[in-house]
């Protein structure tokens, strides 16, 4: 029947309208109800439901609106990186992998954005472009701890086994982040990101060495670095007195909480060995320290072994006149012989122009330069370490300085029956002695005098 017609058959109604309550359109009259024409071809829409692309069974899908949105989003984090088209096609290929597995396809927009800067996150690493999971995070405005699951998420399923990085190779990257070239600031606070990011390097390798990276997140080492590399290169007046706060304003990043710690953790350490330098002659604080800063990262391992070496003769000083055992020569010999190991192509001069000394002690098996041998060195039975070994030792890592507190367990109350047994030794101290009794009896004469008066 055609379409184009106005009445009804049946009843010659013009109350005709159209019933797209199913999927196939009619035309039906009000009036009787009955089907005026049926089964139209329109090249208009209808109103058919789209079925959803993870529920579509065509060969070749045409991608959905969102994959085509996170393959743009990772194409614009990867332009803002300015990493190489390699990357941004590794990037590119595991987002579009990622995104089609189940695990993936029906989570929130905000997971799929995450995703997107994981993806290239795992594409710089593979391709030894340094970056680290703080920038990916900083660039999505995302939880550093949402970040981190995703990208474990991801590169379990797809079975990618992603390099581990060396927080000496992104301090590069990293210190590109802050703005504090002459261009951003005024000439006293502005730095050359080269020279920083040297001195950045060293300061950090430094504190691996005093046990202070060891177990920490390295973003907020890194910033701490750098903020302490920008005050050394030039601690004048302007730059001693700003804070880390005013820093990261200046530099335009988000300040990091912990890095106030790494700062602190980095000054001490920077003023024992601060100490060791024999041409300083006035107290080394850590409001002075930045001074020294050049001449300690020059002089660092001599000075730490010299560091080491006057720690021991302390407390064998403190043990003696406390008569007590000394503490053991090893400890001294084997902190001391490891950083003579990693000082062994440095120059010789080094040490004379220090007067550290070059007198080689017998190793005794221990390659830690900073941690104490067990006392036990003869052949007896072995001793329980004395707890918190590590205020003894004078770098340890810090979860030996700051141990946790464990929790002890506390006997169980058992209720009193009355059928306990009682040792003599407990009868015999409630009994009163000859002297506890001629007391009481003073003082119960002494009392009844006084209310007789």
């Amino acid at each position: 029947m055609s379409a184009s017609v106005t009445r009804c058959p049946g009843c010659g109604s013009s109350n005709i309208v159209d019933d797209d309550l199913y999927c196939q359109a009619q035309r039906v009259c009000v009036d009787c109800g009955s089907v005026v024409s049926e089964g139209v071809l329109t090249d208009d829409w209808t109103g058919d439901t789209e079925i959803s692309y993870s529920r579509t069974t065509a060969v070749a899908r045409k991608p959905c609106l969102n994959l085509i949105k996170g393959l743009q989003r990772v194409k614009a984090i990867c332009r803002i990186l300015r990493v190489n088209s390699e990357i941004e096609n590794h990037s590119q290929t595991y987002y579009t992998q990622a995104y089609q597995h189940e695990a993936f396809i029906r989570v929130s927009l905000q997971k799929k954005e995450v995703l997107a800067g994981c993806c290239v996150l795992v594409s710089c690493r593979l391709l030894n472009w340094p970056i680290t999971m703080g920038t990916i995070s900083c660039l999505l405005d995302a939880d550093p701890v949402v970040v981190g699951a995703v990208y474990q998420e991801m590169i379990k399923i797809l079975n990618i086994k992603a390099p581990v990085f060396i927080i000496n190779d992104v301090i590069e990257a990293h210190s590109q982040e802050y703005k504090i070239s002459s261009l951003h600031v005024p000439e006293e606070l502005a730095e050359n990101s080269r020279d920083l990011t040297k001195r950045a390097v060293a300061l950090v390798e430094l504190a691996a060495d005093t046990w202070i990276v060891t177990g920490r997140h390295p973003t907020p080492i890194m910033m701490a670095s750098i903020y302490l590399s920008w005050q050394s290169l030039k601690p004048n007046k302007h730059r001693l007195k700003l804070t880390l706060d005013k820093f990261c304003q200046m530099a335009k990043v988000n300040k990091l909480k912990p890095a106030m710690k790494r700062i602190a953790e980095m000054k001490e350490v920077l003023c024992k060995l601060g100490r060791e330098i024999p041409w300083v002659r006035e107290a080394v604080t850590p409001d002075n320290v930045m001074q020294q800063v050049e001449d300690i990262l020059n002089y660092r391992f001599a000075l730490l072994r010299r560091a080491l070496r006057t720690h021991e003769e302390t407390l064998q000083t403190e043990s003696e006149a406390s008569g007590q055992d000394s503490v053991p020569e090893e400890a001294a010999s084997s902190q001391v012989s490891e950083h003579g190991e990693q000082n062994s192509n440095a120059p010789t001069a080094e040490e004379c122009e220090l007067n550290a000394g070059s007198v080689q002690r017998p190793r005794d098996g221990n390659d830690d330069p900073h941690t104490e041998p067990d006392g036990n060195t003869g052949g007896g039975e072995s001793q329980a370490p004395a707890p918190n070994w590590g205020k003894r030792v004078l770098f340890a890592p810090p979860c030996v300085v700051h141990p946790k507190r464990r929790r002890v367990e506390r006997p169980e109350c058992k209720d009193v029956t009355g059928d306990e047994e009682i040792s003599d030794s407990e009868i015999d101290s409630y009994i009163r002695t000859p002297r506890e009794a001629r007391e009481f009896a003073l003082t119960q004469k002494m009392l009844s005098e006084s209310e007789k008066t």
